[in-house]
């Protein structure tokens, strides 16, 4: 994909990117004196490191020797939850996107917090903020093509590996609510939300106490509330005030956020589980100042990546990525939390889309941006000199059975770059008449077979059925008339 670099980025992409990158030729006129072409060769190289500094920040450059062209986004399942949590030291900033489907009326959100939420720590979010970090952070596929084999240079191997809250009932007040063991420790609208943070004694009162109220809690949520009042925590509780959803003008649900400290970083999914008819699909994008986040009570392992796949499925990623996510979900034994993308947010490559601005991501939650390196409690680590912000995308797929704990998470300092990444590696279809030419062809049949393989590993595709749509026959050959009948 085509950004732009600035300075002596870009003059060493101009000079180390042979594939791509066009070349620079000086020929002296045949009149001049030996030795003025070396003061004008110095006069033109001055000029060109002077032309690259002040143009090459407006210019288009090669990012990489590859081109970015398609990505693995949330769009790929039908449910995926996504939330955003920017943290450093003890203070975080959780967002959270609805993906409820139904009439707004019957909506109704039961989080477990760690603290009483005041109502200036909580607001409504930008929903297109989780969509940028969506396209930011998802797998990506990236094509290359490859080079006429007679021209002079030698590939390089490396550059492939690559509503409202219902009024009490009748008879129900807080003498009820005494008795059931909840307190009503806040109250407040915020945006297009009624929301209350109740703490409670018992998860029976819990219940009771929701249901009288108009909640509608389904079976078994009790056992589940249970563990969350032994820790002494809060819950969130939201409805839709349907007044203010008009107001608006959307036509779904914006994200909630609020902002709190606590020394416990964890993101309670149980709740969640209830509901669920089959597997959840959880997406996380973490935003710290450090480095890579990782599951503290769970395995987290990186998605597969870097490998070359047939071209063919660049008109199928999607289903690849479903296919290939799936299988080393089962191979894991589907108890694994998978790393997708791991990245410092000032850059990307190749970029499936920009960075975010200081703007949006103070729009994600981050707030240190502005601050001193030491302002946040717990924070002991300078962070680097950049814009301080490293993002970790992890994909989560659970069900009660493979994960009966909360998401716990640990920060670490290793801000190793990592990208879920799939390689097309066009070949070249035009005349080769040299040696090399003819290695080329003769090699280009155990190439494709190494993707085909590759690919059938990956997803469990059959390998018979690969082959055929990559023209892989018995001989190893291309068909002599795809070339007219493609």
């Amino acid at each position: 994909m085509l950004r732009p670099y600035r300075g002596n980025i870009f003059l060493g992409n101009l000079l180390n990117c042979q594939m791509l990158c066009p070349y620079i030729f000086y020929i002296p006129h045949p009149s001049l004196s030996p030795i003025f072409p070396m003061k004008l060769l110095r006069i033109i190289f001055a000029l060109l490191v002077a032309f690259v500094v002040t143009i090459a920040p407006m210019s288009p450059a090669w990012a990489f020797c590859g081109f970015y062209v398609a990505k693995a986004d949330t769009k790929l399942y039908n449910k995926a939850s996504q939330v955003a949590i920017a943290r450093q030291g003890d203070r975080t900033v959780l967002t959270m996107a609805n993906d409820y489907q139904g009439n707004v009326k019957d909506f109704a959100l039961v989080i477990p917090v760690p603290v009483v939420l005041k109502k200036e720590q909580v607001k409504v979010g930008d929903p297109g903020i989780l969509e940028r970090l969506d396209a930011f952070s998802a797998p990506r596929l990236v094509e290359y093509f490859d080079e006429n084999p007679c021209n002079s240079y030698t590939r390089s191997e490396d550059s492939a590996q690559v509503p409202r809250a219902a009024a009490p009932a009748r008879g129900v007040g807080r003498a009820n609510e005494q008795r059931l063991g909840v307190t009503i420790e806040a109250r407040f609208t915020v945006g297009e939300y009624d929301i209350l943070i109740l703490s409670a004694k018992e998860s029976d009162g819990l219940q009771t106490w929701l249901t009288q109220n108009g909640y509608k809690i389904p079976n078994g949520a009790k056992e589940l509330l249970q563990p969350y009042i032994k820790q002494k925590m809060k819950f969130f509780v939201a409805k839709v005030n349907l007044t203010e959803f008009e107001k608006t003008g959307f036509q779904s649900l914006r994200p909630l956020m609020m902002a709190f400290e606590s020394r416990k970083f964890m993101l309670p999914i149980r709740l969640g589980m209830v509901n669920a008819q089959s597997e959840q699909d959880l997406i996380v994008y973490m935003l710290t100042s450090e480095g890579q986040v990782e599951l503290a009570n769970y395995r987290t392992v990186k998605v597969p990546s870097d490998v070359e796949i047939p071209v063919y499925v660049k008109s199928e990623f999607g289903e690849f990525y479903k296919s290939m996510f799936k299988t080393a979900y089962d191979r894991a034994d589907r108890r694994v939390a998978f790393m997708e993308y791991a990245w410092d947010m000032s850059s990307c490559d190749p970029c499936s889309a920009e960075p975010l601005t200081p703007a949006e991501l103070k729009k994600a939650g981050v707030f240190w941006l502005d601050q001193p390196a030491s302002s946040s409690p717990g924070f002991r680590r300078r962070p680097p000199q950049n814009n301080g912000v490293f993002i970790t995308r992890l994909h989560v797929r659970y069900t009660r059975d493979k994960f009966p704990e909360d998401l716990v998470f640990q920060q670490t300092s290793n801000r190793g770059q990592f990208q879920g990444r799939y390689v097309l590696r066009h070949p070249f279809k035009g005349e080769a008449t040299c040696q090399a030419g003819e290695q080329y062809r003769r090699e280009l049949p155990k190439r494709l077979e190494r993707e085909a393989q590759t690919l059938a590993k990956l997803t469990g595709w059959n390998i018979q059925d690969i082959r055929k749509k990559t023209d892989i026959g018995q001989t190893g050959t291309t068909p002599w008339w795809r070339s007219v009948f493609p």
